[in-house]
């Protein structure tokens, strides 16, 4: 998990390198028509899919929704999606169920399109278009790499999609930085006491990455997580907030400290135990810094601090004891009907 971390910067390169080709084969589609997309997904990727979500309704202004696959394997329904574009994420590109809907989608109508990690997959070959997310193999259960050239494979889509100019340099000095600078890291996971509940909360682009840090730390330290959007937290959940929980915030550079600012008071008032991710927020000097990327926008500080979250998880299994590699019960592809 370590080493695969690691290699995202080399990851984000080939994306990088490969940035024309996969304008050019992005903007042969045919999008002028589409009213509605909808996005196929299961587990890590299904928080790229939310992440991608925010990226179409915020730059396209088209609503997105995240397709339930047993509507098609479970209960046959034949679908009707003309206008409609279909994107399917999955590491494996081999889950029979996300299979099942791209082409009952295609078969309907839809546009489809895939990122995969895998050019040979059923799914790349059920696809108009595959996008490959250059993440290479992937060995630890617990994906690293290819969550984070999800996100950025999601984000080249949506600015090509709205012809918005890309420079992904420092972007990728970010990420490198990210890797590199773990000892912040080290020394929150030193105090971070998982024994009394743990909280994960964001907003808008840092909202998937709430969901993939509360997946990442159950995988790896085999504890239940909840994750919340901060504005849904206000409507109930912080009722079983204590004194004692820990709660871990994501800040990403650039967004709406507004946003949550309503909901971090509320915290405040009941627990000293805050957790920071990203540097968009001004702290009390009672709360942790885990760490977090600068001098980005809102969209690529969410990118690079994906970083950040992997590192805790991991190094929060390893002070525990456990091998954050092999999670109990869970194999590397997953294949739901």
């Amino acid at each position: 998990m370590r080493a695969e971390i690691a290699q995202t910067p080399e990851v984000f390169e080939r994306l990088n390198n490969k940035l024309l080709d996969y304008q050019k084969q992005i903007n042969a589609l045919d999008l002028s028509k589409i009213q509605s997309v909808v996005l196929v997904a299961r587990g890590t990727s299904d928080n790229a899919a939310l992440f991608l979500k925010y990226l179409i309704e915020t730059n396209i202004g088209i609503p997105c929704g995240l397709a339930s696959p047993s509507v098609v394997t479970v209960y046959k329904t034949k679908l009707k999606l003309n206008n409609c574009l279909v994107i399917s994420i999955s590491q494996s590109g081999q889950s029979p169920d996300i299979v099942s809907y791209t082409k009952a989608a295609k078969e309907s109508g839809a546009i489809t399109v895939s990122m995969t990690n895998d050019r040979n997959s059923p799914l790349a070959q059920a696809s108009d278009l595959h996008l490959y997310i250059e993440a290479d193999k992937e060995i630890a259960v617990a994906a690293t790499k290819s969550y984070s050239a999800q996100l950025l494979t999601a984000y080249i889509f949506t600015a090509t999609w709205a012809n918005l100019p890309m420079n992904l340099s420092n972007l990728i000095a970010q990420v490198k930085k990210q890797v590199s600078d773990i000892s912040n890291i080290e020394n929150a996971v030193e105090i971070f006491d998982h024994k009394s509940g743990v909280t994960v909360m964001g907003r808008g682009f840092a909202y998937a990455n709430a969901h993939e840090a509360a997946l990442k730390i159950q995988e790896t330290l085999k504890v239940p997580v909840a994750s919340f959007s901060s504005a849904d937290y206000l409507h109930g959940p912080i009722s079983s907030l204590t004194d004692e929980s820990r709660v871990i915030l994501f800040a990403p550079t650039g967004f709406s400290s507004d946003s949550i600012l309503a909901t971090v008071t509320k915290i405040r008032a009941i627990t000293n135990n805050i957790f920071w991710i990203g540097q968009g927020f001004t702290t009390e000097p009672s709360e942790i810094k885990i760490g977090g990327s600068s001098g980005l926008s809102e969209i690529e500080s969410t990118i690079a601090d994906v970083i950040v979250l992997q590192q805790f998880a991991m190094l929060l299994a390893i002070k525990n004891g456990l091998n954050p590699d092999a999670p109990t019960g869970l194999l590397k592809v997953t294949q739901t009907l």
